[in-house]
């Protein structure tokens, strides 16, 4: 039995009650030029959060679309000089917003959060988190994963920028960082080092695919570069988040503007150049709210439209939308694991 169902973000064809995406649609650029989205959404709101340079805001509309035009209320100011304000994530955790986001200049950024009660208002001063090692440490974001709470971040090794790193520790509580760091990725395949010094693994982003499995999806290659590009790693089922080769990593890029770095079966872009740094669009951005196997779910991520200079400046935030995929292999050497990947769509 074939059905035809006409979506927001694609053709679908459902074959047997298998989806199968045939096209994408055009990508839905808004008019907010800037980087590294974050929203959720809170019963019929989308909220998101975004850097003002010195300081953070929150917008809240009734649609994603409707985000880049919404009133910009600045949460946060940086009183106390900490620094360039990169790439704020906006989470929910007992009734409670936080908003991590990395400040520092230099080999100075560190992680900080501040909470309220409320989305867009009421926020008091940063805490720093006192992520294990104390090293250089941007794009975190906290998510709770069989009842734990863990925290995901991009960081150094040591103290230079020799490549960035993907790590993950447990919480204690949304404040509270407890234990050792353990990396879960490093840039190390030909495809995610087209563009480097240095080499790069950031902008990490937890879901839970129909199985139940853990995915973080992450940016790889240099933002400055049309290269960027977002990949997988998917934690085996029963594996443990702390345990590097537990993880699987797709073998290429997921959602890319090139076709040489592109996952077997996977098609590059054909609006935007090098989409990265994204959001899923989650209720309460919890990931148990994960959506489950379907045609397709909301998803946000920043990129600079085709013909149009690849640089910082010209980045604008996209809607798009995304799908599992099932039934596929990453390999690693002679490991192999398969399950759900994604499919991403402009």
């Amino acid at each position: 039995m074939k059905k035809i169902l006409i979506t927001a973000g694609a053709l679908v064809l459902v074959l047997a009650g298998t989806v199968v995406l045939a096209r994408g649609a055009d990508a839905a650029q808004t008019s907010l030029r800037a980087a590294d989205p974050s929203v959720l959404r809170v019963g019929g709101t989308y909220v998101s959060v975004q850097s003002t340079g010195g300081g953070i805001a929150v917008r809240q509309a009734g649609s994603t679309d409707a985000l880049a035009s919404a009133t910009a209320r600045v949460v946060w100011t940086d009183s106390r000089s900490r620094g360039e304000v990169w790439a704020p994530e906006i989470v929910t955790d007992g009734g409670r917003f936080y908003i991590y986001f990395s400040a520092g200049g230099g080999s100075a950024h560190r992680m900080f959060v501040i909470s309220s009660a409320a989305a867009d208002s009421g926020y008091g001063g940063e805490t720093q988190l006192a992520l294990p090692d104390n090293k250089w440490a941007i794009d975190g974001t906290m998510f709770t994963f069989n009842s734990q709470r863990w925290f995901v971040w991009s960081g150094w090794a040591g103290d230079t920028n020799v490549e960035q790193n993907l790590y993950i520790a447990r919480m204690a509580n949304p404040a509270t960082p407890t234990g050792a760091r353990y990396v879960i990725s490093q840039p190390r395949e030909s495809w995610e080092r087209v563009v480097g010094n240095p080499f790069i693994n950031e902008a990490p982003e937890a879901i839970k695919d129909p199985n139940g499995q853990l995915h973080v999806v992450y940016s790889a290659n240099g933002s400055w570069s049309d290269q960027y590009c977002l990949a997988d790693l998917r934690l085996r089922n029963g594996g443990d988040p702390t345990y590097v080769w537990d993880w699987y990593k797709s073998n290429g890029c997921l959602f890319g503007s090139n076709r040489a770095t592109m996952m077997a079966g996977w098609d590059p872009t054909v609006n935007v150049n090098g989409p990265g740094h994204h959001t899923f669009v989650l209720l309460n951005g919890d990931i148990a709210t994960s959506p489950p196997a379907g045609p397709r779910f909301p998803l946000m991520f920043h990129a600079v439209p085709k013909g149009t200079p690849y640089s910082w400046s010209n980045r604008y935030w996209y809607t798009g939308t995304f799908c599992w995929w099932g039934s596929t292999t990453y390999r690693r050497g002679t490991a192999a694991d398969t399950g759900f990947s994604l499919k991403f769509f402009e």
